[in-house]
């Protein structure tokens, strides 16, 4: 596994324009009804790496399709991982990125565990804020819009044997993004899934494109039965609960107790999570981080013990869980609406994301 490369740090970023960028009235009609990560900005970044001159050709240059040897790595052997973090344009024209650092840290875990290369933090950042400079046009005009990015890395060296790649590339995409869930239901239903996402010692803690292809068909059984995600539970004993197909989970009680299932490996760990429970503690509600069984979350939703439930992630931001329904039945958390305690949560959030509220733990970092 390689380590970063210090002198990639001070790597000069090329730029080339693109020769024929999206029209403004054109860009206008998305920037107006984005949606979520199904249009692109003018530019991308790119970065190479190979075991000869780590990390090297920093580029800024027109969003286009990539070339790959059929025999690529990244095809056989699925060495590949992203992050997903969000820019945001405040009432000045300011523009600022939430908690990159973070994202740099959970890229470099997700590395370490694949084998491959770590990108130093600086050269992250710097990548993730080349790409918004130059493509400053495309914050959504929408409530609440913002510019998804999205860092990934994959194996580009051309063999079949099976050993990490010699050579890989680091790119960052951006996508201005509108609302994630489309129902328009003022709290999201989840299917509790046969399926399990994570083991104990595997990949669950890294952001790699495996676990996702994994959620894709009990995703399909949970929208085919009419709700909006699915829950995983964990593989041994298939009781405790863990995550969404791509969130975490909150639990809010009537004693203002706040609890999520703990980081034990098999839980991604989300940089909205651990902004909350910062958040959380701010707020004076008591935090803690252990499991908590479907069985018991269905037996204090009935009583009345628990009063709110939420997932979170970076693209939802914080989201209201209204219903839970699975082979054996469902049950309805609360009014089945959102909670005092998510909309304070997720408001507070939501503002100094937008540089509408003091900062305090620093999270905010202000490039343009």
């Amino acid at each position: 596994m390689a380590t970063p490369d210090i002198a990639a740090t001070s790597l000069a970023f090329s730029h080339t324009p693109h020769p024929a960028p999206l029209a403004a009235e054109a860009r206008a009609a998305v920037l107006a009804n984005p949606g979520f990560g199904t249009t692109f900005s003018d530019h991308m970044v790119s970065v190479q790496w190979d075991e000869t001159h780590g990390w090297h050709q920093a580029e800024v240059l027109p969003y286009g399709p990539i070339t790959l040897d059929p025999a690529a790595a990244v095809l056989h052997y699925a060495q590949e991982i992203f992050e997903g973090l969000k820019a945001y344009r405040f009432a000045s024209g300011e523009i600022a990125l939430f908690r990159p650092e973070a994202n740099a840290a959970r890229f470099n875990a997700s590395a370490q565990r694949l084998a491959m290369p770590e990108v130093p933090e600086a050269l992250f950042v710097e990548a993730v804020t080349q790409l918004v400079q130059a493509d400053r046009e495309w914050f959504p005009t929408v409530e609440g819009g913002s510019l998804y990015l999205r860092p990934f890395m994959f194996a580009s060296e051309a063999f079949l044997g099976v050993r990490p790649s010699k050579q890989y590339r680091f790119l960052v995409i951006a996508s201005p993004a509108g609302n994630y869930f489309k129902s328009g239901a003022p709290a999201v239903s989840l299917w509790v899934s046969e399926y399990s996402r994570a083991a104990p010692g595997g990949t669950g803690a890294a952001k790699c494109g495996g676990n996702y292809a994994a959620s894709l068909v009990p995703t399909a059984e949970a929208f085919a039965r009419g709700h909006d995600q699915v829950l995983f539970l964990d593989a041994v004993e298939r009781k405790w609960i863990e995550e969404l197909g791509g969130m975490n989970l909150f639990f809010v009680f009537a004693d203002g107790t706040l609890v999520t299932p703990p980081l034990t490996g098999t839980i991604l760990p989300g940089i909205t999570r651990e902004s909350l429970l910062a958040l959380a503690r701010d707020e004076g509600l008591t935090v803690r981080e252990e499991r908590y069984s479907l069985d018991q979350w269905r037996s204090d939703a009935t009583s009345g013990a628990l009063i709110e439930t939420f997932a979170c992630g970076t693209a939802a931001v914080v989201t209201p869980v209204g219903k839970v329904t699975g082979a054996d039945g469902e049950f309805v958390i609360g009014s089945g609406g959102p909670g005092q305690t998510t909309q304070k949560l997720r408001q507070r959030l939501v503002a100094i994301q937008r540089g509408e509220a003091p900062d305090p733990h620093g999270w905010v970092h202000r490039i343009a």
